[in-house]
């Protein structure tokens, strides 16, 4: 038993090495532990828990097929529509070729070896945008004051004090409690090494009249226009920082219509195909694959990034997916009994739809993968189970962001505002030392001192308030 336990992981290992570029390795984490994560596809530990998104999958594609066909967009009865979905799709597969992705990746500038941690962070927040939030900060407290009366306690801050008052939040990313508050507590979550750089009072008038934008423009209707000079100036930062080999996404939408319209549309196939339009424009020419949810996939936008040399590979639902123009037959459950692994596929072009069985029927659309190549998912407990290559590099793509999610999700900041422009500035700034110890962790400065990512954070901490010497290299 031993003997076979190495000889899958060996092999898991060899499959893993073709999606290198998908993963976040331990390497670049400066961590390591098992991949707790749940995916359905790709596991490498015991405890996943595939079944419970198969059910859920199962759930999704046991809808009747009438359900089916109105949801792709065929109106009741329309057999000639159905009819001729059937036909423009074939059996007879044939090998396509993506051409080589035409863009670079990584680091965009050499940092030096003695560079300390506020470097890397600075190379995304640098001291004039800390300078800005300070300006806007005195400027609203002033404005505040002369509305609703004088603040004695209040006086202008300063740069070095809004450095402060951000490494104190950001302490919270690495010692984490209720309230960022806390940390001049007598409790389990204080912290008297970093309390005595700036008294708790002081930090809560910051707290209280801090702005990134202290006032509205008349032309602006903008949501987040708190916070919007700050996130262009922090995209313009990453662009230049590095390039990434691959990106990933969430994009949620509140409740409520705005003035854009967006509301009408929430959990609507159009949104989401507007929102991956808006991700995708800067991809063309440049041969990528995408990776895409079953919200977003479908055949008329892959159709379309096609033609902008933009390949996809995703995941379909006969609830959740636009499956217009899709053949009704690939869409519902064989009723023959299926077992592990096997598959069918049907080609249009050079796109493909496969059906794929591992304790449930999963559907992909892709024409980033040949049809006829072989992949392979690796099941700890269950050994190997065949599928088509598509399948298999979506997994790999699953993986890392599981992965991502396992590594990085307990380093987030947990202090939060009831603002949303507050909650969306520190998610970013999360989201930015995250970054930075990538970024760290690529350059020289990771061989002359080799810090965790926790070692990392709090070395950043102690640097923001002060409490460390280091010169910055820029």
């Amino acid at each position: 038993m031993a003997e076979c336990g190495r000889k899958a992981l060996s092999v898991m290992e060899a499959v893993r090495s073709r999606y290198e570029s998908l993963q976040i390795s331990d390497d670049v984490l400066g961590e390591s532990g098992d991949d707790s994560s749940e995916n359905p596809f790709y596991s490498t530990s015991g405890g996943s828990s595939s079944e419970n998104y198969t059910s859920e999958s199962n759930g999704d594609e046991q809808r009747s097929a009438e359900m089916s066909g109105n949801q792709s967009g065929h109106p009741p009865g329309s057999v000639s529509n159905i009819q001729a979905e059937e036909e423009s799709w074939t059996d007879a597969l044939r090998e396509i070729t993506v051409p080589a992705f035409k863009d670079t990746c990584g680091p965009a500038q050499k940092m030096p070896a003695n560079a300390s941690t506020i470097d890397f962070f600075q190379f995304f927040v640098p001291d004039n945008v800390i300078q800005n939030m300070v300006t806007q900060t005195n400027m609203y407290a002033k404005k505040f004051q002369e509305r609703f009366g004088s603040d004695e306690g209040w006086c202008n801050v300063t740069l070095s004090e809004m450095k402060a008052f951000l490494g104190y939040v950001t302490s919270t990313s690495i010692h984490r409690c209720d309230s960022v508050l806390s940390i001049w507590t007598n409790g389990f979550y204080s912290n008297k090494s970093i309390a005595l750089i700036m008294t708790q009072s002081r930090f809560e008038k910051i707290l209280k009249y801090f702005h990134i934008v202290a006032f509205r423009s008349s032309q602006t209707s903008n949501g987040l226009y708190k916070i919007q000079p700050f996130l262009d100036s922090l995209q313009q930062s990453l662009e230049c920082s590095f390039r990434p080999s691959q990106t990933q996404v969430y994009v949620h939408l509140k409740e409520g219509a705005g003035s854009d319209n967006l509301g009408t549309l929430k959990n609507k196939p159009q949104l989401h195909s507007l929102v991956a339009r808006q991700l995708c424009q800067n991809l063309s020419g440049k041969n990528s694959i995408i990776f895409t949810g079953p919200s977003i996939t479908s055949l008329n936008l892959f159709e379309e990034f096609e033609k902008q040399d933009i390949y996809c590979c995703g995941l379909l639902s006969s609830r959740k997916s636009d499956c217009t123009g899709l053949p009704q037959s690939m869409l519902t459950n064989p009723d023959a009994p299926q077992r592990r692994g096997q598959y069918t596929t049907k080609m249009k072009g050079n796109m493909s739809l496969i059906c794929w069985h591992n304790k449930g029927h999963f559907r992909f659309l892709t024409n980033a993968y040949s049809p006829s190549k072989q992949g392979v998912i690796i099941k700890r407990k269950r050994g190997e189970v065949p599928c088509p290559l598509a399948v298999e590099a979506f997994a790999a793509h699953l993986s890392y962001i599981c992965k991502y999610d396992d590594k990085y999700s307990k380093y987030f900041i947990s202090h939060k505002p009831n603002k949303t422009w507050q909650q969306v500035f520190w998610l970013t700034i999360s989201i930015v030392i995250n970054n930075a110890y990538i970024l760290y962790k690529m350059s020289d400065a990771y061989h002359m001192k080799r810090y965790s990512r926790a070692q990392f954070g709090e070395r950043l901490v102690r640097e923001l308030l002060g409490l460390e010497d280091c010169s910055p290299t820029h």
